[in-house]
């Protein structure tokens, strides 16, 4: 059963990347544009600029695209999740200890969850992973001596 289980572990932590970077996505866009609830489900969006909320609703647009799509996957994963400790520890944990006391479940969720993808990279399905093949080839037949 544990080799079965390691065998799929690129394909689980693909599914997850992608998932995750959706979500990620998701609270950019409604954010940014109003739709899917708006910013802070109020159906309005964040005023262009404004400190820290249109930042970090551009990093979660930005960054959830690049996780979604696997390219440049640790990288972008370690600005949201860096992001997403900042408005932990700056905007919900001042209001109280907790995160079902100060409503910050989601930032600490998104956090560690973008952490584990820098660790971890961007499994399977990611264009990261097409890229590389892609240019292995090339690689090396470029490392390759010549016959002369």
């Amino acid at each position: 059963m544990t080799g079965r289980l390691n065998s799929a572990q690129p394909y689980a932590l693909g599914l997850y990347r992608i998932v995750v970077g959706l979500l990620f996505l998701c609270h950019g866009t409604a954010s940014l544009f109003g739709v899917l609830g708006g910013a802070s489900g109020t159906g309005g969006t964040l005023e262009a600029g404004s400190w820290p909320g249109w930042y970090a609703a551009v990093i979660q647009l930005v960054c959830g695209s690049l996780v979604l799509l696997g390219l440049g996957t640790r990288v972008a994963a370690l600005l949201a999740a860096g992001s997403m400790a900042y408005a932990y520890f700056k905007v919900h944990q001042p209001m109280a200890l907790w995160p079902m006391e100060n409503g910050g479940e989601a930032a600490a969720m998104f956090s560690w969850a973008f952490l584990l993808l820098v660790f971890t990279g961007s499994g399977a399905f990611g264009l990261d992973r097409l890229l590389a093949k892609r240019s292995t080839p090339e690689r090396k037949r470029a490392a390759e001596p010549v016959a002369v």
